[in-house]
């Protein structure tokens, strides 16, 4: 069931061919569009809109997309996703590392964008309220890391850890199946509702800030161990066997 307000996307696009390209797929899907010409405005717009989703361009005047982000992660967890050129490989992975949810690279769909938004959305609830029906998904504990699906709340030892809605689908599919390996893709689909191809590597970094969140070392990994040329797992009862 939808919801009944339509959702507010702030796009923040410094190239006004953009924003009213991507307004006009987003007006079309039954969002509200707030656009912004640069960080600032963006900010600004932020603080007296309280939009659902945030769509950053990275390179814009003054405060671009990875300061304005940096800037709404401190008190916000909405989704945020980045729009990238080709050559920003890098500033991509520090999207992601700062709190970034996805990514799109330009020349991009605008369809594509709009899906990117509604999976975002799908995986993000601000009020935890339950499921429709009243069906409530246990709390998913292994060793001191303990989520909770609805309230979207997860704890080691007992500390609220604070992760992006993201990062928290992927810790949520990791922990139902402990042990059980799951392919980068097979992440992403469970994280996104799509394993754009291309994208995969994303998960790294999402992986690198999971760890960060709930106390783990990639090095010497307690809880989330790598399995080189497959992908990732969550290490059951806290160790490697």
């Amino acid at each position: 069931m939808e919801d009944v307000m339509p959702r507010k996307i702030l796009i923040a696009e410094d190239e006004p061919k953009i924003v009213d390209l991507v307004s006009a797929y987003l007006k079309a899907a039954g969002f509200i569009v707030i656009a912004a010409r640069d960080g600032d405005e963006a900010l600004a717009k932020f603080h007296g809109e309280a939009p659902d989703c945030v769509i950053l361009d990275i390179n814009m005047p003054g405060t671009d997309g990875l300061d304005a982000a940096r800037t709404i992660r401190k008190t916000s967890d909405v989704p945020i996703i980045f729009l990238t050129a080709r050559t920003e490989e890098t500033d991509r992975i520090v999207g992601l590392e700062i709190g970034g949810d996805d990514y799109v690279v330009k020349p991009f769909s605008p369809r594509e964008l709009v899906a990117r938004v509604r999976a975002v959305l799908r995986r993000f609830r601000r009020d935890g309220s339950a499921p429709e029906g009243g069906f409530r998904p246990r709390v998913l504990r292994e060793g001191a890391v303990s989520l909770d699906p609805v309230r979207r709340e997860v704890t080691v030892g007992g500390e609220p850890k604070d992760l992006t809605s993201v990062q928290f689908d992927i810790l949520a599919v990791l922990l139902r199946e402990p042990g059980r390996v799951y392919s980068r893709a097979a992440l992403l689909e469970a994280a996104l509702g799509s394993a754009f191809e291309g994208y995969e590597r994303t998960v790294d970094a999402h992986i690198k800030n999971i760890r960060r969140a709930i106390g783990d070392d990639g090095e010497a990994p307690r809880y989330i161990g790598t399995v080189r040329g497959v992908g990732y797992k969550f290490i059951a009862g806290g160790h490697e066997a």
